[in-house]
């Protein structure tokens, strides 16, 4: 196989960017992004630690950051399953890169940067909701905010294709799979309930 292994190389396969691709990159929230930030109830995650990478996928029922001003997002940890692989990535390599998505929409909108993470309960209780809150919130600060052009979620068609999840395996088939006697059909059984409980 053979590899590119320099960027003279690749910038001769692809050309060079149009003229909206450079212009689109912003240090800062312009309107436009600022507006679709708010509308986004979906993010992917990505940082950056000793052992690699990591990208997870993050959701709230309203906005899933708040915006504290036109440089810094703030995203609280709502609770997961306690691996903390973002958040003990965070705290020894602030790198992050944030992907918006809004349902129906083929665009997205994407952010690097730096982040924090804090317990400050002046932070905290801004996501208070039904006497729950997050334990720690991760404080984002933007360095470049940009669109990413529509071409992928089409060709997925990923809003226009339907539910195409049927036949699929389950998370308790998959744990099943990964340790012997584990019961995957009892996981799978009590996960609607204990979801439910433990959503914020």
């Amino acid at each position: 196989m053979q590899t590119i292994s320099d960027i003279e190389t690749l910038e001769s396969l692809y050309g060079t960017p149009s003229e909206a691709a450079l212009i689109k990159v912003s240090n800062s929230l312009t309107p436009a992004y600022l507006r679709w930030i708010k509308a986004s109830r979906f993010a992917v995650l990505t940082t950056v630690g000793p052992e690699g990478t990591d990208g997870s996928p993050r959701g709230d029922a309203g906005p899933v950051v708040t915006v504290l001003d036109d440089k810094t997002l703030l995203m609280p940890d709502w609770r997961g399953n306690n691996r903390m692989d973002s958040l003990r990535n965070i705290v020894r390599d602030g790198r992050v890169s944030l992907m918006f998505m809004v349902p129906g929409s083929t665009s997205v909108i994407r952010v690097n940067g730096t982040a924090i993470l804090t317990a400050d309960p002046e932070f905290r209780s801004r996501f208070q909701r039904d006497g729950a809150g997050p334990k720690t919130v991760i404080v984002v600060t933007i360095g470049e905010v940009y669109s990413q052009c529509a071409r992928a979620l089409m060709r997925s068609g990923l809003w226009t294709s339907g539910d195409e999840s049927a036949g699929l395996p389950t998370p308790g088939e998959m744990l099943t799979e990964l340790k012997a006697g584990f019961d995957g059909a009892g996981y799978d059984a009590d996960w609607p309930g204990r979801a439910t409980s433990s959503m914020w």
